[in-house]
């Protein structure tokens, strides 16, 4: 196994870890679990580059990766909306974009079509982590200046991630007529 699949794997252990400290009243908890989440959404970048630089791309890496990626900012959303951090709507409107997509890609992929990520791809799947990390440290340090940087970067993924999804369906529209 390659370190780019290592470090897939790595994220995804650190899923429950990072849920484990969001969760539960432990001293410090919501820190340590930010400190994991941004060390888990740094697992992602690397290990796309280690394995685009390396040749070591995978079909385990092309499938786990973005399901690891999936399964963490999930993780994040479910809980802050129990924590009654985040309306329960813009999670329903963030996954229901990572489902249509996956399965816009799995159609796809059955008639060996493969679908990059695009440019909103990318930009949409930062501005939901930054925005993340953002309402767990509670908006801080713009707190002190009564910025409202987490509520900002909140709209702004999901207004990314709506835009990225209709841009992957309109792009790709001629899978979806096909059969």
């Amino acid at each position: 196994m390659n370190l780019a699949n290592k470090l897939t794997i790595v994220r995804i252990f650190l899923v429950p870890v990072f849920m484990i400290f969001l969760l539960n009243e432990i001293p410090y908890g919501v820190y340590i679990a930010a400190f994991v989440f941004t060390a888990a959404a740094i697992t992602d970048t690397l290990d796309g580059y280690i394995a685009r630089s390396r040749n070591q791309v995978t079909k385990f890496g092309k499938f786990m990766d973005p399901l690891a990626d999936k399964l963490l900012v999930t993780a994040a959303l479910v809980c802050l909306v129990q924590m009654n951090q985040l309306p329960a709507w813009i999670v329903v409107i963030i996954i229901s974009r990572e489902y249509a997509i996956s399965i816009l890609r799995a159609v796809a992929a059955s008639e060996g079509i493969v679908i990059a990520a695009s440019i909103y791809g990318k930009l949409k799947t930062v501005s939901q982590i930054v925005a993340i990390i953002a309402i767990l440290l509670d908006n801080y340090p713009f707190s002190l200046i009564g910025f409202p940087f987490s509520t900002i970067a909140l709209w702004v993924a999901v207004i990314l991630t709506i835009i990225s999804g209709v841009d992957y369906i309109y792009l790709n529209r001629h899978i979806l007529k096909q059969g």
